[in-house]
């Protein structure tokens, strides 16, 4: 069972609101510098939060290879094939 994903771990999310925040900082002529810095340590708070997301996802892809791979080298042992072949 997939475990669901709390605010701030949707990865698309996160990069959807960052580009809404960019958006923010470029429609502004004056930027009110109270609600920039809102925006910035929100920024911060999803590049972290998307990192540890990226890291995450990195390692289940990496886990998979790794079956992937032992798989196959069951599959060379199994129908008498050396590993190493």
């Amino acid at each position: 069972m997939q475990k669901e994903k709390t605010a701030g771990e949707n990865l698309t999310e996160n990069l959807k609101r960052l580009s809404e925040i960019t958006g923010w900082f470029d429609s502004q002529e004056e930027i009110d510098v109270e609600e920039g810095l809102k925006k910035v340590k929100e920024a911060v708070a999803l590049i972290k939060t998307s990192r540890e997301r990226l890291k995450s996802i990195e390692n289940q892809f990496e886990e998979i290879k790794r079956e992937v791979n032992l798989d196959d080298e069951n599959e060379k042992i199994g129908s008498g094939l050396e590993v190493g072949d």
